[in-house]
């Protein structure tokens, strides 16, 4: 396994902590508690609480945007997306 560089991990820890990415973590552990509660996630489970249209293009966590997905499909996207666009160009 590589190991980052001392660089990479800086500028990581940086951009983790800017305020917009902040907000968007809290609303996707929201998010993820809210499956939980409801019985449709686990721990561990290897499964995604996945925005249908994203965050960052105006999705909310109202049940209905929500969907569970394996994490491994939710997180494949930007391999085979190159717009880096979750929903596509889809706006709410």
């Amino acid at each position: 396994m590589t190991k980052s560089t001392k660089a990479k991990l800086a500028y990581q820890k940086a951009y983790n902590a800017r305020p917009e990415e902040v907000a968007k973590r809290v609303q996707n552990n929201a998010a993820r508690r809210e499956a939980m509660d409801k019985g449709l996630v686990k721990k561990g489970d290897g499964k995604d609480v996945a925005h249908k249209v994203s965050l960052e293009n105006g999705g909310t966590n109202a049940p209905s945007n929500l969907t569970v997905q394996d994490a491994s499909k939710n997180r494949a996207w930007r391999k085979n997306n190159p717009t880096n666009n979750p929903d596509g160009g889809k706006k709410k």
